[in-house]
């Protein structure tokens, strides 16, 4: 039973991709920090501290003109011209000063902005003020506080100032000892508190606020509208906006959006029909209802009415045609399109890449006139979620080489791909430069961290980075049970399970998923039969096709194959070719032609280019002597173009991927690896190793079915694992298919007498070989 999908890639793929991987880790390794602060000049700092200019006389007016060239080239962000001008004057006043503080603090140069207000021979409210302002825009609270404190007199504008700053950072209960505090307060004290309230979602403290006093100006009505709107509180919305005595445009739009929103459409159009007024966002508002409750005809049909159309109409329009994966449609309305923003392009190749359309996409991508983060994350995310993930790789070290911002969103779809080639070490690079820059491990990427970290074979570390997250959802738990599922610690996924519940989290259909499989995984019948019986009563979750095929694999692993077939005969829906294809790898284990033959009918009728299902056949064919049977499939398959995929295995060494396929002659290695597994073949057989030809699938002769066996390509990838890997390091191997039960028995053997630990992942679940046995429990 699968819980994750792996893609193999061709051996030309993994040298690409190796090339491409060298790079990427050579940049993450350097240093990649920016310096986000402006430089400072080294004759600006000096001359600020060795100013002694005396302030001029009251009533001086030859100083005006030198002010408003001051102010002209701060406003314009020539600071060094400005500095010039004020080295120049003959005299600094009070509003000098204040034009070069105010000049400094907006074009981010802080500290000079600080140095020259310390130097001031004297300051009035203005230049307070205008420190303050400074600090908060900075988001620098700590010393606009600070400052605010020290302050010989304030006014209105000093305490709204650090009103705001508590208010816009969402530290509302500071906000709220400001205003108590506060000697006079205005309109803008008033508002700034509400308004605060209602961002930081406290609608109750709002209302109470709002009630406290009269005569508010029409903007605070229309800001606690809002808040009743974001909190999903139509009704109360709809009641307090019947009460307004007065509504603008802005009042109109507000509860028009919420209805839209709310999937109300109806009454949303009643009232954007009443509407007294109607601007172009109103327009919009409607647009964008009828495109979040899926009505695109609608949605076009009043976007052609409008009288104008702005930027966010032409998107919205855009993005409901994407949404309906009607990308025929979108192209027809981008290109048509009079005003284009970085928004449109990325809704486009977002809209490409979801559909598979990812070469479309990408000539959009090479097309854009601008890109931003999001762009390259969609890119980035489109070639790997369509299993692209060279490509996906190729880009990332194009973007940082072009010097794109890393978002979220790209390095959780690098993470993606370094989880699906298995480049572990690439994966703790960016891991490393996660950390660096400042980025929290939360519930995005780190849950795009422990699926790396599990899909790599390393559940040690997902486990360690688990205990590290901050904020754990759903996902995260849900990975680390079928993490540890996978890895055939079916037990600890079990008790990650009671953890989870124990930790509140409710259960939900993928949780169940990978629960079941643990089961499966570890034999556990009895518990299996239990959860899935269970969990619609326990969890609310009904059985679909997942559930179902991860109990008709239990039970097949445990040679039930009649329970299993009568749980199919039973489900309340036909069962698809994943499930028939699970009982009849279970039939083929087991030995059982007929019930294999029945499950292969079906899946042939179903996916007759299915070349998995025409092996396992043909292997239950081989392995019982049946070889005419052998022959005709293989007719058969060659009559309908189907072809075997190849088996080979691979492993990353020094950051450099190496691809083995059965009796590997093209490896410029091989002749050293030959010569070690036939020294250590003798040796296996000392410890007691006896080959398994029953696996060699071809009627041909006992010795030469060892030596094939000898030669599979896992066991080749192991042998130079050991010869390569430092002593004391796992060796990590990937197969693209399931490993054969020789090679299986051959690599426990391997383990015990090299001493090492071998992770081989095949493309069903992983395997821990030490000491002579498997995490598996030879059960698999």
């Amino acid at each position: 039973m699968q819980i994750y999908k792996f893609r193999a890639l061709s051996r030309r793929a993994q040298q690409q991709l190796h090339t491409s991987l060298n790079g990427l880790k050579r940049r993450c390794i350097a240093n990649s920090a920016s310096n986000f602060h402006s430089s400072k000049s080294t004759s600006q700092t000096q001359f600020l501290k060795s100013q002694t200019k005396p302030l001029p006389k009251s009533g001086d007016s030859d100083i005006k003109e030198w002010n408003v060239a001051l102010s002209s080239y701060m406003r314009t962000g020539r600071c060094n011209e400005a500095l010039r001008v004020f080295k120049r004057m003959p005299r600094w006043s009070s509003v000098s000063y204040n034009a070069m503080i105010s000049g400094y603090l907006r074009n981010g140069e802080f500290e000079l902005a600080r140095m020259l207000f310390d130097e001031m021979p004297e300051r009035d409210l203005v230049s307070w003020n205008v420190m303050i302002k400074g600090y908060v825009r900075n988001r620098n609270l700590g010393k606009a506080r600070e400052l605010f404190e020290r302050m010989p007199e304030r006014d209105v504008c000093s305490w709204n100032t650090i009103l705001s700053g508590y208010a816009q950072n969402g530290c509302v209960d500071d906000a709220r000892r400001v205003f108590d505090r506060m000697p006079e307060k205005n309109d803008v004290s008033w508002n700034a508190l509400l308004s605060a309230y209602v961002q930081n979602s406290k609608l109750e403290e709002a209302c109470v606020l709002f009630e406290s006093r009269e005569n508010w100006a029409l903007v605070s009505w229309n800001c606690l509208l809002g808040g009743f709107v974001k909190k999903k509180k139509i009704v109360e919305a709809r009641q307090f906006f019947d009460s307004m005595k007065v509504r603008d445009v802005v009042s109109w739009n507000t509860i028009i959006t919420g209805y839209a929103q709310n999937g109300e459409i109806d009454e949303a159009r009643q009232l954007f029909d009443e509407s007294p007024v109607q601007d172009v966002f109103t327009w919009t508002a409607m647009v964008s209802g009828y495109i979040q409750n899926r009505m695109v005809e609608e949605a076009r049909e009043l976007f052609d009415r409008m009288p104008e159309r702005n930027e966010v109409s032409w998107n919205a329009m855009l993005a409901g045609y994407v949404q309906g994966e009607r990308m025929e449609m979108a192209k027809e309305l981008f290109d048509v399109m009079p005003c284009r923003n970085v928004s449109t392009w990325n809704t486009m190749i977002t809209g490409y890449a979801q559909c598979g359309k990812i070469s479309e996409a990408k000539n959009l991508f090479d097309k854009m006139p601008k890109r931003d983060p999001v762009s390259w994350a969609a890119m980035i995310a489109g070639y790997s979620q369509s299993g692209h993930s060279y490509e996906a790789l190729r880009l990332f070290v194009q973007m940082e080489r072009e010097g794109g911002r890393l978002n979220r969103s790209s390095f959780s779809s690098a993470l993606s791909t370094c989880a699906d080639v298995v480049a572990l070490e690439l994966g703790k690079q960016l891991h490393g430069r996660l950390v660096k820059g400042g980025y929290e491990t939360g519930c995005f990427v780190g849950n795009a961290l422990l699926l790396m970290y599990c899909k790599c074979g390393s559940i040690e570390e997902a486990n360690d980075l688990f205990k590290e997250m901050a904020g754990k959802d759903i996902v995260s738990w849900n990975t680390m049970i079928a993490g540890y599922s996978r890895h055939g610690f079916g037990e600890e996924a079990l008790r990650f399970f009671e953890s989870m519940k124990r930790e509140g989290l409710k259960p939900d259909d993928a949780t169940m998923v990978a629960v079941l499989s643990a089961c499966s995984h570890t034999g556990l019948v009895d518990k299996g039969r239990q959860y899935f019986h269970t969990m619609t009563q326990d969890y609310g979750v009904t059985p679909n096709s997942q559930h179902y095929a991860c109990m008709v694999d239990l039970l097949g692993r445990a040679g039930l194959l009649e329970e299993a077939h009568n749980l199919m005969k039973n489900m309340p829906f036909e069962p698809d070719a994943a499930i028939w294809g699970t009982l009849l790898g279970a039939s083929r284990v087991h030995g059982n032609t007929e019930l294999a033959e029945t499950a292969a009918d079906k899946i042939f009728a179903m996916e007759p280019e299915n070349s998995g299902m025409y092996v396992l056949l043909s292997n239950l064919y081989a392995s019982s002597g049946r070889w005419g049977d052998v022959g005709k499939l293989r007719v058969r398959m060659r009559d309908k173009g189907v072809k075997k995929v190849p088996g080979y295995s691979w492993i990353e060494i020094q950051n450099k991927t190496h691809t083995f396929s059965v009796g590997d002659e093209f490896h410029p290695e091989k002749d050293e690896i030959f010569a070690f597994l036939e020294d250590l073949d003798l040796r296996m057989k000392k410890a007691g190793y006896v080959s398994k030809t029953s696996v060699v699938l071809h009627d041909v002769e006992e010795e030469e079915k060892e030596r094939m066996v000898r030669y599979h390509s896992e066991r080749l990838a192991v042998a130079y694992g050991i010869m390569r890997v430092s002593s004391g390091r796992p060796i990590r191997v990937i197969k693209n298919l399931r490993v054969c039960e020789d090679c299986h028995n051959a690599i426990k053997y391997m383990a015990k007498i090299t001493g090492r630990l071998i992770i081989l992942r095949d493309n069903n679940r992983f395997h821990h070989f030490k000491d002579g046995s498997c995490s598996c429990g030879d059960y698999w």
